[in-house]
Formats: C-alpha cells, structure tokens, sequence
C-alpha cells in the first residue's frame, strides 16, 4: 500500500515560489528511485556529548532543545528507525558543550515549529519501504473512512484538490519554514487552497479512493522538497 510519488500538478494553479519547486520536486514516474539528501558537516562544530534519552524525548524535541539540526544527530548516531529511539539510549550531540534534558518548559519555546500526527492509527507501510518499484516518501496510516485528518502544524495550504487518478483528494500545506506536509487519499478535503490553517485544525476525511479498498491517510514532511521519515519529527 505505499505510494507512488505524486504527480506534477496541473499547470495554472497558483503556488508560492517555494510551493512551485516542491511540486516539481513531486513529479516524475512512479518507479523512479528515491535519492536521500546528501548531509554535509556543519563547519566550525566541534566536539558534542552524550543525552541519555529519557521517557517522551523524540529525535525532534532533542534536535530543538540542543538547537541542532535533525540531520546531524541521525547521521553521528547512524540511526535507521526512529522507533527504536528508547529511553536510556545514549545520543551523541555534535558541538553540545553539556547534556541538556528536555523539558515542558523548553518544548513549549519552540511549541509553533512543533509537528502533530494527523491521525491515529497503525503504520502498514514505512517511508523508505520498496513497492511497485518505488520506495515510500512518507508514511501510509491505517484508519476507518471518515476519519478526521488534521493540519500536522500550522501553514498555508497551498493545494487542496483531487486532479490525480488513484491518489483521492490531496492537500499540501507551506509551513514557510522550509517544511511541507502531504496528506493524499482524503476522501474529502474540508479546507481550499489559500487558508491559513492552524495545527490540529481537521483539514480532510480520510478515506480509500484508489487502489485497492482500506482506508489510510498516506502522509509525508519535507523539507525544502526532500522527503523526510516522519517518525524521525513526529511525537
């Protein structure tokens, strides 16, 4: 049940500019292979610690508090599956000069860059997972039609339609950070492009238009167009 990549959308529809390379980014035959993001040292950091991780710390909250990339801490600790991450494990954090612990305090600084599930339910396919010939940019989530989908952090939506055979009803939203989220297989879109919508505000129904019969939200987060696990920022 993994996605093929999204198809290019339809020429005039109206897009921010960062919008625009993230729909070409999207476009392309469903068997092409994905290409991970090539992650460069950053210069000047040196040395770092380790965080012991604690009960409810995530790869993101982690990645906030110590006010380092995502990136940086997946590659230094060659971590694979986001799941894995589990309280005592030891993290080295590039150019920390202390361990920090990650508090309520501290998450509710950066409470606005912060990413929600869209929904609850299990994962039946991970990103990175091979079918069809292609591997998952995302996350497919199992769930009952009808469910509600919410906005994973606030943003713009700046596409919200159903031009795509196989694909239902898809929305994108610019979280003008770099970031974008992907919700596609809705089987009904509550909100229209332009709306500025709010995290955890219900944006769509999530439903089975397309191949084969269960119902599942297929999610993705990119950042600046490149695919990112979303088990590596969601809570």
């Amino acid at each position: 049940m993994v996605e093929y990549q999204l198809p290019k959308l339809a020429t005039g529809v109206r897009f921010p500019s960062l919008a625009i390379v993230f729909c070409l980014i999207l476009a392309g035959c469903a068997t092409a292979p994905y290409q991970p993001p090539v992650i460069r040292a950053v210069p000047g950091l040196t040395g770092g610690v380790y965080h012991e991780v604690q009960k409810g710390d995530t790869l993101w909250r982690i990645a906030k508090t110590y006010d380092i990339d995502l990136s940086y801490i997946i590659k230094m600790n060659n971590i694979s599956d986001a799941t894995k991450i589990s309280p005592g494990d030891r993290l080295f954090i590039p150019g920390a000069k202390e361990p920090l612990k990650v508090t309520t305090d501290k998450i509710s600084l950066f409470e606005k860059d912060y990413f929600i599930w869209p929904l609850q339910g299990d994962i039946i396919s991970f990103f990175g997972e091979n079918a069809y010939g292609a591997k998952n940019k995302g996350i497919d989530i199992r769930a009952r039609r009808g469910t509600k989908v919410f906005a994973a952090k606030k943003g713009e939506v700046v596409y919200a339609g159903e031009r795509f055979s196989g694909q239902g009803n898809i929305i994108v939203i610019d979280h003008h950070d770099g970031f974008f989220t992907v919700y596609s297989r809705n089987s009904e879109n509550l909100v229209k492009t332009g709306e500025i919508v709010d995290h955890n505000k219900a944006i769509a129904l999530a439903g089975s238009t397309g191949r084969g019969e269960t119902a599942y939200l297929h999610f993705e987060i990119r950042k600046y167009g490149k695919p990112q696990n979303p088990l590596y920022y969601l809570p």
